[in-house]
């Protein structure tokens, strides 16, 4: 498995030279909590706020903005 800055493109580069089995994305699963939809649907991503990260509140977990599309 590795982590780190990956995006959807070079996560799926890194598994077809079969460098790795699996890729987390933390970050990204922060500001876009259905991040496999997003992928599946190639929709907008959030861009994660770092500065709330681990800041004592819900900002930065909860008010990222939906997926626009219809999930189902």
């Amino acid at each position: 498995m590795v982590n780190g800055g990956y995006s959807r493109e070079t996560g799926n580069q890194v598994l077809e030279k079969g460098a790795a089995d699996m890729v987390a994305f933390g970050s990204l699963f922060i500001a876009n909590p259905y991040l496999p939809l997003h992928f599946k649907m190639d929709a907008e991503l959030n861009v994660p706020d770092q500065t709330t990260y681990y800041g004592g509140d819900e900002k930065g977990y909860t008010d990222y903005p939906f997926l626009k599309e219809e999930i189902g």
